[in-house]
């Protein structure tokens, strides 16, 4: 790491990604924890989503901006533990185009929750969920184009660390975030269907960079000496 780059400086960075991740994980909850029965093929539009007050919808949307902000600064700071240079231009390249997706998911899913519960409760609740299925089906080419932005840099992350080009041991790799959503993901197939289920279903990506950006807190507080 350069010298200029600080222990402070890492560990204010690692706790802003934290802030991003309970940001967008806030968002995830608010959009979408009630009741999950559901008649439709989407199981997260359900009679729960239904009911939900607008303004969740709108502050889950809010919390998205400064969100996104917070993940950059976590996410860029990881990148001062690269020890390969080209490696670290990838990285923050692959970065670079891979946050703006995030928001557009955000939106993507919030849209189609907010439409779904406006029609249920303003009189056209069988109109509700065919409409919002046939716009999910219409615009759903946007989740694997999104994630083929999301997921490159911490694949990249993955190939870097394996290959011993960061400051951390090889082992580690397999703290990457997407091993940790794998991880949760078993967790959640285990958990009785609820409305803490379907918001921790919600929340699967922030949950694991939250772990993750926590991981790289305490190896900094741990291994990076004041004033490298």
């Amino acid at each position: 790491m350069n010298k200029e780059n600080g222990k402070r400086a890492l560990i204010i960075s690692f706790i802003c990604g934290m802030l991003g991740c309970l940001c967008y994980g806030s968002g995830d909850w608010l959009m979408i924890y009630g009741d999950t029965a559901h008649s439709g093929s989407l199981y997260w539009l359900t009679d729960g989503a239904a009911q939900i007050a607008p303004w969740r919808n709108s502050l889950a949307m809010f919390l998205a901006f400064p969100g996104i902000i917070f993940y950059g600064v976590g996410l860029f700071a990881a990148g001062r533990f690269i020890t390969d240079k080209k490696g670290a231009a990838v990285y923050r390249t692959l970065n670079i185009f891979g946050l703006t997706p995030w928001m557009c998911l955000h939106l993507f899913y919030i849209m189609i929750l907010f439409l779904y519960g406006w029609l249920c409760g303003n009189g056209f609740r069988d109109a509700a969920l065919p409409a919002c299925e046939a716009l999910f089906s219409h615009l759903s080419w946007v989740i694997p184009l999104s994630e083929a932005f999301m997921l490159p840099p911490f694949i990249w992350w993955f190939w870097l660390q394996i290959r011993g080009r960061t400051e951390f041991p090889r082992g580690m790799a397999f703290t990457n975030v997407l091993v940790i959503y794998v991880a949760l993901y078993l967790v959640k197939s285990l958990l009785p269907d609820s409305a803490f289920r379907i918001g921790f279903t919600n929340g699967l990506m922030s949950e694991s960079m939250i772990i993750w950006f926590a991981i790289m807190l305490i190896f900094t507080v741990r291994n990076v000496r004041s004033g490298e």
